[in-house]
């Protein structure tokens, strides 16, 4: 049974995820004006937060009242599409809540929902819909406050190794890739340090509902996820990360659900 101080502990922490994405957010829009609009930002934060809200209470009989999930839904979103008009953040912002509750097993979503919004957009709707391609450039400071806050929250919710594990064997693809198609080893590695990779490997790969439930699962997830990124990239997919964890992560918590027949059917977290 959890003591007082251990309960106040876990609410505390469910805060610092979405202060964490705000600061990664400002910290890019001040340095490099990462956002296209302000007004994008605020249709697909409001549009998560609504589409949680209404979804939890006519899917689910409640009302939800913990928004931090929807609410970095919409910052990712936000941040990683680039539109002209603000029906795709709308959009994107809706399928990405909307996959929590129609794409379940065992009562569990099964995608990371930022990963399926955004991955379904880019690849569905290129023409209107891009990534976000900015890096950090010289900003070393920012990056550095980014990685070590990162560090220490997927710290703290226990997917740190998740998280070193990606980064470990995208270096390694990365090398592989510069030896087969000629380029060099920066080239191929520098995406890593971009705003786009630190939303990845800090929300997307380490979301632990979405996540097996083995330590060595995780750790095959993260190397697979690399793995088949690896190939995607080879094959001139610009947003291979994102297509690469849409592909792996939902197949891996699928057979993870059906191999544990204890897992209960319980409602969102």
């Amino acid at each position: 049974m959890l003591s007082k101080n251990q309960d106040k502990k876990s609410n505390y922490f469910q805060y610092v995820p979405p202060a964490f994405i705000t600061i990664l957010l400002l910290i890019g829009q001040l340095s490099f004006g990462m956002l296209d609009s302000y007004g994008n930002l605020v249709a697909s934060v409001v549009t998560s937060m609504i589409a949680e809200l209404l979804l939890s209470r006519f899917i689910l009989g409640v009302w939800r009242k913990n928004l931090a999930s929807a609410y970095i839904t919409g910052i990712s979103v936000g941040i990683l599409i680039r539109a002209p008009m603000i029906w795709p953040y709308i959009i994107t912002a809706l399928l990405a809540i909307m996959s929590k509750y129609v794409l379940r097993y065992k009562g569990r979503h099964i995608w990371n929902p930022s990963n399926f919004g955004v991955s379904w957009m880019l690849f569905m709707a290129p023409l209107d819909v891009a990534g976000l391609s900015i890096q950090w450039g010289s900003n070393f400071l920012g990056l550095a406050v980014i990685w070590i806050l990162g560090l220490l929250i997927v710290y703290r919710a226990k997917r740190l190794f998740v998280t070193l594990t990606y980064v470990v064997s995208y270096i390694f693809f990365a090398y592989l890739r510069s030896l087969i198609v000629g380029d060099t080893f920066l080239a191929e590695v520098s995406p890593l340090t971009g705003p786009m990779y630190q939303l990845f490997i800090f929300f997307m790969i380490t979301d632990p509902v979405t996540s097996v439930s083995t330590r060595k699962g995780r750790i095959s997830v993260a190397f697979l996820v690399a793995a088949v990124e690896c190939v995607l990239r080879l094959d001139s997919f610009i947003y291979a990360p994102f297509y690469a964890l849409f592909l792996v992560g939902p197949v891996a918590k699928f057979m993870d659900l059906r191999k544990n027949t204890s897992v209960p059917r319980v409602a969102l977290p």
